[in-house]
Protein backbone atom coordinates (compact mmCIF):
# COMPACT_ATOMS: atom_id res chain seq x y z
CA UNK A 1 0.00 0.00 0.00
CA UNK A 2 1.25 3.57 -0.71
CA UNK A 3 1.13 5.27 2.39
CA UNK A 4 0.95 9.31 2.60
CA UNK A 5 2.12 11.40 6.25
CA UNK A 6 1.48 15.25 5.07
CA UNK A 7 2.78 17.63 7.70
CA UNK A 8 0.19 19.05 10.23
CA UNK A 9 -1.12 22.54 9.69
CA UNK A 10 -3.28 22.73 12.47
CA UNK A 11 -2.20 26.55 14.44
CA UNK A 12 0.80 25.51 16.45
CA UNK A 13 0.52 21.82 15.69
CA UNK A 14 4.11 20.38 15.93
CA UNK A 15 3.06 16.23 16.12
CA UNK A 16 3.70 14.14 13.16
CA UNK A 17 1.74 11.09 12.44
CA UNK A 18 5.31 8.24 12.36
CA UNK A 19 8.32 8.36 13.34
CA UNK A 20 10.92 6.83 11.57
CA UNK A 21 11.20 3.65 12.96
CA UNK A 22 7.22 3.65 12.40
CA UNK A 23 8.09 4.48 8.80
CA UNK A 24 10.69 0.93 8.99
CA UNK A 25 8.16 -0.95 9.61
CA UNK A 26 6.04 -0.32 6.54
CA UNK A 27 8.85 -0.41 4.37
CA UNK A 28 10.24 -4.18 6.04
CA UNK A 29 6.46 -5.28 4.66
CA UNK A 30 6.93 -4.17 1.80
CA UNK A 31 4.75 -0.70 1.88
CA UNK A 32 6.06 2.93 0.36
CA UNK A 33 5.94 5.44 2.94
CA UNK A 34 5.95 9.21 1.38
CA UNK A 35 6.32 12.24 4.03
CA UNK A 36 5.88 15.98 3.32
CA UNK A 37 8.95 17.47 3.99
CA UNK A 38 10.01 18.86 6.95
CA UNK A 39 6.68 17.12 8.71
CA UNK A 40 8.67 15.68 11.60
CA UNK A 41 10.94 18.76 12.05
CA UNK A 42 8.93 19.81 14.85
CA UNK A 43 9.15 16.57 17.06
CA UNK A 44 12.92 16.17 16.38
CA UNK A 45 13.18 13.97 13.40
CA UNK A 46 14.35 15.42 10.20
CA UNK A 47 13.72 14.43 7.10
CA UNK A 48 17.42 12.80 6.35
CA UNK A 49 15.63 10.34 9.15
CA UNK A 50 12.82 9.25 7.19
CA UNK A 51 15.03 8.75 4.38
CA UNK A 52 17.52 6.90 5.93
CA UNK A 53 14.41 4.46 7.43
CA UNK A 54 13.18 3.69 3.66
CA UNK A 55 10.84 6.93 3.33
CA UNK A 56 10.35 8.65 0.09
CA UNK A 57 10.16 12.72 0.89
CA UNK A 58 7.84 15.05 -1.01
CA UNK A 59 7.43 19.18 -1.41
CA UNK A 60 4.21 19.67 -1.25
CA UNK A 61 0.90 18.64 0.65
CA UNK A 62 -0.51 18.01 -2.49
CA UNK A 63 1.91 15.84 -3.85
CA UNK A 64 1.79 13.24 -0.20
CA UNK A 65 -2.31 13.29 -1.09
CA UNK A 66 -2.03 12.79 -4.40
CA UNK A 67 -0.29 9.52 -4.32
CA UNK A 68 -1.44 7.72 -1.33
CA UNK A 69 -3.88 5.45 -1.02
CA UNK A 70 -3.72 5.79 2.94
CA UNK A 71 -3.12 8.91 4.68
CA UNK A 72 -2.23 8.75 8.22
CA UNK A 73 -2.74 12.17 10.31
CA UNK A 74 -2.72 13.83 14.03
CA UNK A 75 -5.40 16.07 13.94
CA UNK A 76 -8.65 16.28 11.79
CA UNK A 77 -8.15 17.73 8.10
CA UNK A 78 -8.96 21.53 8.76
CA UNK A 79 -10.85 23.91 5.60
CA UNK A 80 -7.60 23.70 3.61
CA UNK A 81 -7.47 20.26 3.10
CA UNK A 82 -11.01 19.28 2.30
CA UNK A 83 -9.90 19.84 -1.75
CA UNK A 84 -7.08 17.19 -1.76
CA UNK A 85 -8.99 14.11 0.09
CA UNK A 86 -9.99 11.66 -2.89
CA UNK A 87 -13.15 9.49 -3.32
CA UNK A 88 -12.03 5.83 -1.55
CA UNK A 89 -8.91 7.51 0.00
CA UNK A 90 -8.42 5.64 3.46
CA UNK A 91 -7.71 8.50 6.36
CA UNK A 92 -6.74 7.56 9.50
CA UNK A 93 -5.99 10.34 12.33
CA UNK A 94 -8.29 11.70 15.17
CA UNK A 95 -11.40 13.33 13.61
CA UNK A 96 -13.79 14.28 16.83
CA UNK A 97 -16.58 14.93 13.94
CA UNK A 98 -19.36 15.27 16.45
CA UNK A 99 -17.80 18.41 17.57
CA UNK A 100 -17.75 20.19 14.14
CA UNK A 101 -20.61 19.61 11.48
CA UNK A 102 -18.75 21.33 8.34
CA UNK A 103 -15.85 18.39 8.52
CA UNK A 104 -18.52 16.17 9.30
CA UNK A 105 -20.05 16.95 5.77
CA UNK A 106 -16.83 17.48 4.05
CA UNK A 107 -15.89 14.04 4.43
CA UNK A 108 -19.17 12.90 3.35
CA UNK A 109 -19.23 14.70 0.16
CA UNK A 110 -15.11 13.58 -0.22
CA UNK A 111 -16.62 9.73 -0.40
CA UNK A 112 -13.43 8.99 1.33
CA UNK A 113 -13.03 6.22 4.32
CA UNK A 114 -12.89 8.05 7.68
CA UNK A 115 -11.57 5.59 9.92
CA UNK A 116 -10.75 7.68 13.61
CA UNK A 117 -8.47 6.89 16.50
CA UNK A 118 -10.73 8.09 18.84
CA UNK A 119 -13.64 5.41 18.67
CA UNK A 120 -11.09 2.21 17.41
CA UNK A 121 -11.64 -0.05 20.58
CA UNK A 122 -9.45 -2.86 22.21
CA UNK A 123 -11.49 -6.17 23.84
CA UNK A 124 -11.84 -4.84 26.65
CA UNK A 125 -13.95 -1.77 25.39
CA UNK A 126 -10.58 0.75 26.10
CA UNK A 127 -9.95 3.09 23.78
CA UNK A 128 -6.29 2.07 22.63
CA UNK A 129 -5.49 5.41 20.35
CA UNK A 130 -7.12 7.89 22.77
CA UNK A 131 -5.07 6.83 25.84
CA UNK A 132 -1.68 7.70 25.01
CA UNK A 133 -2.83 11.31 24.22
CA UNK A 134 -5.35 11.58 27.39
CA UNK A 135 -2.54 10.31 29.24
CA UNK A 136 -0.45 13.41 28.22
CA UNK A 137 -4.01 15.99 28.14
CA UNK A 138 -4.74 15.05 31.61
CA UNK A 139 -1.08 15.84 32.90
CA UNK A 140 -0.70 18.64 30.98
CA UNK A 141 -3.77 19.70 31.89
CA UNK A 142 -2.46 20.71 35.52
CA UNK A 143 0.53 22.05 34.37
CA UNK A 144 -1.18 24.49 32.36
CA UNK A 145 -3.72 25.30 35.21
CA UNK A 146 -0.81 25.60 37.77
CA UNK A 147 0.46 28.22 35.20
CA UNK A 148 -2.37 30.03 34.54
CA UNK A 149 -3.45 30.39 38.56
CA UNK A 150 -0.58 33.01 38.75
CA UNK A 151 -1.86 36.39 39.29
CA UNK A 152 0.01 37.52 36.12
CA UNK A 153 -1.92 35.33 34.07
CA UNK A 154 -4.91 36.50 35.97
CA UNK A 155 -5.30 33.73 38.20
CA UNK A 156 -5.90 33.90 41.76
CA UNK A 157 -2.54 33.96 42.39
CA UNK A 158 -2.65 30.48 44.23
CA UNK A 159 0.47 27.76 44.47
CA UNK A 160 -1.05 24.38 43.80
CA UNK A 161 0.72 23.24 46.18
CA UNK A 162 0.73 25.31 48.64
CA UNK A 163 3.58 26.03 51.29
CA UNK A 164 4.03 24.84 55.28
CA UNK A 165 1.22 27.14 56.78
CA UNK A 166 -0.50 27.87 54.04
CA UNK A 167 -3.32 25.63 52.75
CA UNK A 168 -3.01 24.16 48.95
CA UNK A 169 -4.97 24.64 46.20
CA UNK A 170 -8.55 22.89 45.21
CA UNK A 171 -8.64 21.19 42.43
CA UNK A 172 -11.64 19.60 40.76
CA UNK A 173 -11.31 16.83 38.38
CA UNK A 174 -14.55 15.74 35.92
CA UNK A 175 -14.09 12.54 34.70
CA UNK A 176 -12.72 9.48 36.44
CA UNK A 177 -10.79 8.26 32.91
CA UNK A 178 -7.65 8.02 31.48
CA UNK A 179 -7.47 12.15 32.00
CA UNK A 180 -8.69 12.61 34.73
CA UNK A 181 -6.45 9.77 36.61
CA UNK A 182 -3.49 11.55 35.24
CA UNK A 183 -4.84 15.06 35.88
CA UNK A 184 -5.38 13.63 39.67
CA UNK A 185 -2.00 11.97 39.95
CA UNK A 186 -0.16 14.93 38.80
CA UNK A 187 -2.30 17.76 41.21
CA UNK A 188 -2.17 15.38 43.60
CA UNK A 189 1.82 14.92 43.59
CA UNK A 190 1.72 18.87 43.61
CA UNK A 191 0.23 18.63 46.98
CA UNK A 192 -3.02 20.26 45.77
CA UNK A 193 -6.42 19.23 47.58
CA UNK A 194 -8.21 16.86 44.61
CA UNK A 195 -11.89 15.94 43.94
CA UNK A 196 -12.37 13.79 41.53
CA UNK A 197 -15.43 13.25 40.38
CA UNK A 198 -17.05 10.48 37.71
CA UNK A 199 -20.47 8.84 37.98
CA UNK A 200 -19.15 5.27 37.54
CA UNK A 201 -19.20 3.93 41.01
CA UNK A 202 -17.35 1.10 40.27
CA UNK A 203 -14.76 3.48 38.64
CA UNK A 204 -14.81 5.52 41.91
CA UNK A 205 -14.02 2.71 44.30
CA UNK A 206 -11.03 2.10 42.30
CA UNK A 207 -9.64 5.41 42.65
CA UNK A 208 -10.59 5.27 46.19
CA UNK A 209 -8.17 1.96 46.71
CA UNK A 210 -5.35 3.58 44.12
CA UNK A 211 -5.20 7.57 44.78
CA UNK A 212 -3.27 9.08 47.43
CA UNK A 213 -4.54 10.48 50.55
CA UNK A 214 -5.43 14.13 49.55
CA UNK A 215 -7.66 12.76 46.80
CA UNK A 216 -11.18 12.53 47.50
CA UNK A 217 -13.69 10.69 45.03
CA UNK A 218 -17.21 12.21 44.60
CA UNK A 219 -20.66 11.05 42.65
CA UNK A 220 -20.50 13.57 40.15
CA UNK A 221 -24.06 15.17 39.96
CA UNK A 222 -25.26 18.69 40.07
CA UNK A 223 -25.57 19.47 43.73
CA UNK A 224 -22.09 18.56 44.25
CA UNK A 225 -20.26 20.12 42.00
CA UNK A 226 -22.70 23.49 42.75
CA UNK A 227 -21.28 22.79 46.64
CA UNK A 228 -17.87 22.33 45.51
CA UNK A 229 -17.35 25.16 42.92
CA UNK A 230 -17.14 28.29 45.50
CA UNK A 231 -13.77 26.73 46.93
CA UNK A 232 -12.55 25.55 43.92
CA UNK A 233 -9.52 26.84 42.49
CA UNK A 234 -8.92 24.89 39.17
CA UNK A 235 -11.28 22.68 36.98
CA UNK A 236 -10.12 20.53 34.89
CA UNK A 237 -13.15 18.62 32.31
CA UNK A 238 -12.30 15.32 31.87
CA UNK A 239 -15.24 13.91 30.48
CA UNK A 240 -15.68 11.78 27.14
CA UNK A 241 -18.33 10.11 25.51
CA UNK A 242 -16.71 8.21 22.80
CA UNK A 243 -17.61 9.79 19.49
CA UNK A 244 -20.51 12.04 20.97
CA UNK A 245 -20.34 15.09 22.48
CA UNK A 246 -19.60 15.91 25.39
CA UNK A 247 -22.54 17.35 28.27
CA UNK A 248 -21.78 20.57 29.71
CA UNK A 249 -21.83 19.76 33.27
CA UNK A 250 -20.20 23.38 33.89
CA UNK A 251 -23.28 25.79 32.88
CA UNK A 252 -22.07 29.04 32.30
CA UNK A 253 -24.83 30.40 35.73
CA UNK A 254 -22.44 28.37 37.45
CA UNK A 255 -19.31 30.78 36.58
CA UNK A 256 -21.19 33.17 38.95
CA UNK A 257 -20.68 31.23 42.10
CA UNK A 258 -16.99 30.69 40.96
CA UNK A 259 -14.15 33.34 42.88
CA UNK A 260 -12.07 35.21 40.50
CA UNK A 261 -9.45 33.99 38.82
CA UNK A 262 -10.50 31.01 39.00
CA UNK A 263 -9.30 28.59 36.10
CA UNK A 264 -10.93 26.21 33.82
CA UNK A 265 -9.04 23.68 31.23
CA UNK A 266 -11.46 21.62 29.42
CA UNK A 267 -9.59 18.82 27.91
CA UNK A 268 -13.10 17.59 26.28
CA UNK A 269 -13.12 20.80 24.11
CA UNK A 270 -12.48 18.39 20.88
CA UNK A 271 -15.74 16.93 21.82
CA UNK A 272 -17.50 20.19 22.41
CA UNK A 273 -16.43 20.61 25.76
CA UNK A 274 -17.79 19.79 28.97
CA UNK A 275 -17.62 23.58 30.36
CA UNK A 276 -20.46 25.13 28.56
CA UNK A 277 -18.42 28.54 27.98
CA UNK A 278 -15.63 26.79 26.43
CA UNK A 279 -14.42 27.28 23.00
CA UNK A 280 -11.51 25.84 21.19
CA UNK A 281 -8.09 27.86 21.66
CA UNK A 282 -4.78 27.63 20.29
CA UNK A 283 -1.40 27.32 22.05
CA UNK A 284 -0.52 30.96 20.14
CA UNK A 285 -3.87 32.30 22.06
CA UNK A 286 -4.53 29.76 24.70
CA UNK A 287 -6.71 31.49 27.24
CA UNK A 288 -9.87 33.90 27.48
CA UNK A 289 -11.67 35.50 30.47
CA UNK A 290 -15.68 35.38 31.08
CA UNK A 291 -16.89 36.15 34.14
CA UNK A 292 -13.33 36.99 35.77
CA UNK A 293 -13.01 33.04 35.21
CA UNK A 294 -10.13 31.89 33.30
CA UNK A 295 -10.83 29.53 30.31
CA UNK A 296 -8.17 27.24 28.96
CA UNK A 297 -9.77 25.14 25.86
CA UNK A 298 -6.45 24.10 23.78
CA UNK A 299 -8.27 21.57 21.35
CA UNK A 300 -4.61 19.93 20.97
CA UNK A 301 -2.80 20.29 23.89
CA UNK A 302 -0.78 17.39 23.33
CA UNK A 303 1.13 19.47 20.41
CA UNK A 304 3.05 20.91 22.83
CA UNK A 305 4.90 18.18 23.84
CA UNK A 306 5.51 16.93 20.01
CA UNK A 307 8.45 14.27 20.28
CA UNK A 308 6.59 12.98 23.32
CA UNK A 309 3.41 12.79 21.74
CA UNK A 310 4.56 11.69 18.42
CA UNK A 311 6.55 8.43 20.03
CA UNK A 312 3.41 7.79 22.67
CA UNK A 313 1.46 7.95 19.33
CA UNK A 314 3.16 5.79 17.12
CA UNK A 315 3.50 3.19 19.36
CA UNK A 316 0.03 2.85 19.92
CA UNK A 317 -1.47 2.94 16.22
CA UNK A 318 1.08 1.24 14.71
CA UNK A 319 0.05 -1.99 15.04
CA UNK A 320 -3.64 -0.88 13.61
CA UNK A 321 -2.17 1.16 10.53
CA UNK A 322 -0.41 -2.26 9.08
CA UNK A 323 -2.83 -3.85 9.75
CA UNK A 324 -4.72 -1.71 7.42
CA UNK A 325 -2.16 -1.66 5.03
CA UNK A 326 -1.00 -5.47 5.29
CA UNK A 327 -5.15 -6.49 4.86
CA UNK A 328 -6.89 -3.48 3.28
CA UNK A 329 -9.39 -1.58 5.26
CA UNK A 330 -11.97 -3.61 4.77
CA UNK A 331 -10.44 -7.23 5.54
CA UNK A 332 -8.55 -5.58 8.24
CA UNK A 333 -12.37 -3.95 10.15
CA UNK A 334 -14.01 -7.48 9.24
CA UNK A 335 -11.25 -9.08 11.23
CA UNK A 336 -10.96 -6.80 13.91
CA UNK A 337 -13.97 -5.86 15.60
CA UNK A 338 -12.33 -2.82 17.45
CA UNK A 339 -11.00 -1.15 14.45
CA UNK A 340 -14.19 -1.62 12.67
CA UNK A 341 -15.55 0.39 15.53
CA UNK A 342 -12.99 2.92 14.54
CA UNK A 343 -14.63 3.28 11.25
CA UNK A 344 -17.15 6.53 11.00
CA UNK A 345 -18.10 7.70 7.39
CA UNK A 346 -17.84 5.11 4.96
CA UNK A 347 -18.04 6.95 0.92
CA UNK A 348 -20.56 9.21 2.12
CA UNK A 349 -22.42 7.37 4.37
CA UNK A 350 -22.16 7.91 8.48
CA UNK A 351 -21.39 4.59 10.33
CA UNK A 352 -20.97 5.41 13.60
CA UNK A 353 -24.16 6.26 15.30
CA UNK A 354 -22.62 9.24 17.40
CA UNK A 355 -22.01 11.22 14.61
CA UNK A 356 -25.24 10.70 13.04
CA UNK A 357 -26.83 11.64 16.52
CA UNK A 358 -25.12 14.63 16.71
CA UNK A 359 -26.37 16.26 13.39
CA UNK A 360 -29.25 14.37 12.69
CA UNK A 361 -28.01 12.41 9.71
CA UNK A 362 -28.99 8.80 8.53
CA UNK A 363 -27.20 6.37 10.31
CA UNK A 364 -25.82 3.10 7.89
CA UNK A 365 -24.85 -0.11 10.01
CA UNK A 366 -21.49 -0.39 9.17
CA UNK A 367 -21.55 -4.14 7.98
CA UNK A 368 -23.48 -2.84 5.01
CA UNK A 369 -19.92 -0.70 3.38
CA UNK A 370 -18.34 -4.08 4.56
Amino acid sequence: MIIGVPKEIKTSENRVALTPAGVREFVKRGHTVYIQSTAGEGSGFPDELYQDSGAKVLPSIEEVYGIAEMIIKVKEPIEKEYGLIRKDQLLFTYFHFASYQPLTEAMIESQSICLAYETVEAIDGSLPLLIPMSEVAGRMAVQEGAKYLEKPQKGRGVLLGGVPGVPPAKVMILGGGIVGTQAAKMAAGLGASVYIMDINLSRLRELADIMPANVTTLYSNEYNIRELLPNIDLVVGAVLIPGAKAPHLITRQMLSIMRPGTVLVDVAVDQGGCIETCKPTTHDDPTFIIDDVVHYCVANMPGAVPQTSTIALTNATLPFALALANKGWQQACREHPGLRKGLNIVRGKVVYQGVADAFNLPYVDVEEVL
